[in-house]
């Protein structure tokens, strides 16, 4: 009988070849298969590291990783060591990754990593922001309605908050981030990381707002926004619960669902937001 293989999750660089890792290099010339995020830029990295790749790449990206999964499960199982490597940072953080693991643990397949770079630490840490207690909360909604109602959710959490953001939707995001959380939160905008035009805006969300609109920010993203301090507890204004209540609505959910979640996300009677509405 075959003995099963290993999966190996490579941590690679966010931007500068110089921080890969010298575990990266010898999985990436050792492995039977190495299934990448994006092959070309594979192909690049492992020549920028001078690294001849001998296994089998494929790619394994958004659109193919349901149907690719199985396949790499079988040659795990067959007794194959395969690599997983997104186009930076670690593989199923917000990138491919997550459904293989998943997959590749419940038969029995052992998982390994080789740990690398981070854009959700690295940002925490340029950002200046308290970094003894976070939350990473990945890519918000696409739709304002969809994202300002997760913002709601967040917005008294008290730890720091990491987002990853794409650049066509950061200036939409900053402004309502600045309008749930207020104009005044700390926060900071963090682009190429790593890179040769890596930028840090550090300051208010409305005035990073102001900021994004101007100069229409390009590149990978991270924002790092501060907790909530404790007088971001006080009762919200009658007609910001109403207006509320009313994004909540415009997502299809009940009148009655919609008040219940604003009158739990502020600690309120439900019956006070409900004589507001009506």
């Amino acid at each position: 009988m075959v003995d099963a293989g290993r999966l190996i999750l490579l941590g690679a660089p966010l931007g500068n070849v110089g921080d890969a890792s010298t575990r990266l290099r010898d999985v990436l010339g050792s492995a039977d298969i190495v299934a990448a995020e994006d092959t070309r830029r594979l192909v690049r990295l492992a020549r920028d590291l001078d690294v001849t790749v001998p296994g089998k790449i494929i790619s394994y990206f958004e659109g193919n990783e349901e149907r690719r999964t199985p396949e790499l499960v079988s040659a795990l199982e067959g007794g194959a060591v395969v690599a997983i490597v997104t186009d930076g940072g670690m593989p199923s953080v917000s990138d491919p990754g997550y459904r293989l693991v998943r997959a590749a643990l419940d038969a029995g397949i052992p998982v390994t990593a080789a740990p690398g770079p981070s854009a959700v630490t690295t940002a925490l840490a340029l950002s200046g922001l308290p970094s003894d207690r976070f939350c990473f909360e990945g890519f918000l909604p696409r739709s304002g309605s969809a994202r300002r109602s997760r913002l709601r959710e967040l917005a008294q959490e008290p730890r720091t908050l990491v987002f990853f953001e794409a650049p066509h939707r950061i200036t939409d995001t900053l402004a309502d981030l600045s309008a749930v959380f207020g104009t005044d939160r700390e926060a900071a905008v963090c682009r190429e990381l790593t890179k040769t035009y890596e930028e840090v805006r550090r300051g208010a969300l409305a005035t990073l707002a102001a900021w994004s609109a101007e100069s229409s920010p390009r590149g990978e993203i991270t924002v790092v926004v501060a907790g909530a301090a404790p007088s971001a507890n006080e009762r919200p204004s009658d007609e910001q619960l109403k207006a509320e209540v009313a994004e909540e609505e415009a997502t299809g959910v009940s009148r009655r669902d919609a008040v219940t979640a604003v009158a739990t996300l502020h600690g309120l009677r439900r019956r006070e937001v409900y004589n507001l509405v009506m």
